[in-house]
């Protein structure tokens, strides 16, 4: 394992581990975590060992939207500048700044073959940059040979849920205050699950458009995720998991609309949300899903 630095596209200076597998691999799975959190989890060292005992390298890093909140750095033609990052601040779609950055690195690396794999929040990003690369015809598409979603969860419809008659309230509250110049200021501390700034609140409550693919109700087709044409994984814990459905009929139902031949949609019996204790059978389950790739 050896730690990665790395600019985003836009200038964020950004770092990462890589675990090599023992022999040069053109296979690696690049990681990208979820809200507040960072890529010194437990699951990362599981996966990343299991693909390492297969001949697949992992990478995981901490993009800008890391931790609650913090200081980013920025450097722009020498010019160098920080600002406030973290959940709490960042902007969602930003996020592929930081992953087309890391996949540039990789392949600077020499690794050819890379697998997005995305964790809660983490998920949504990866989509989302799939369809950016996709809709650019960017060539960095090419190296993209599959999409592993961990927990993918419908962000905009939880919070209608959570927030219920107080959505509004709050979403007239934070444009108020984003006219005002107010954009960094704190929503009040029940607006969310952790303290989130106005425009960070406005992305996921309103401004949601470009991430609003996840909508698991009966209506929907799935349209983002049924545009992926690379083999697709896809899993979910059924305890304290962050799913509007039980996680048996929220795979039922989105298998039964995902048409993409090479999909591999189910549940891990007794994972949480961050699947504690069950890391290895995820780890194994996402290593047979790559080595079944052609």
């Amino acid at each position: 394992m050896k730690k990665i630095d790395f600019l985003a596209t836009d200038g964020i200076a950004l770092n990462g581990f890589l675990y090599q597998a023992k022999e040069m691999s053109k296979k690696v799975i690049l990681a990208v975590h979820g809200m507040s959190s960072n890529c010194f989890k437990q699951r990362d060292d599981i996966i990343a060992k299991i693909a390492n005992e297969n001949g697949i390298s992992y990478f995981c890093f901490n993009n800008r939207g890391s931790e609650l909140m913090k200081y980013i750095k920025k450097n722009i033609n020498g010019k160098k500048e920080k600002t406030l990052g973290g959940t709490s601040y960042e902007d969602v779609l930003e996020s592929y700044e930081d992953i087309v950055g890391a996949i540039l690195k990789l392949k600077e690396l020499g690794y050819k073959d890379i697998y997005l794999q995305g964790h809660s929040l983490g998920c949504t990003k990866i989509v989302y940059t799939y369809h950016e690369l996709k809709d650019d015809e960017d060539e960095l598409l090419t190296s993209i040979k599959g999409i592993i979603l961990l927990s993918l969860i419908d962000i905009p419809g939880t919070l209608k849920i959570y927030l219920r008659d107080k959505l509004e309230t709050y979403i007239k509250l934070a444009e108020e205050k984003e006219n005002a110049g107010l954009g960094k200021e704190l929503m009040p501390k029940d607006a969310f699950i952790h303290p989130i700034s106005v425009k960070t609140f406005l992305r996921y409550a309103k401004n949601n458009q470009e991430i609003d693919f996840a909508q698991y109700g009966k209506d929907t087709q799935l349209e983002k995720l049924n545009e992926i044409k690379v083999p697709l994984f896809m899993r979910w814990g059924n305890t304290n998991e962050m799913i509007l459905q039980k996680a048996d009929e929220l795979v039922d139902i989105v298998s039964n609309i995902l048409q993409n031949p090479k999909k591999d949609i189910d549940y891990i019996d007794g994972a949480d949300h961050g699947y504690t204790g069950k890391e290895e059978i995820l780890a194994k389950q996402i290593i047979s899903f790559i080595q079944k790739i052609k």
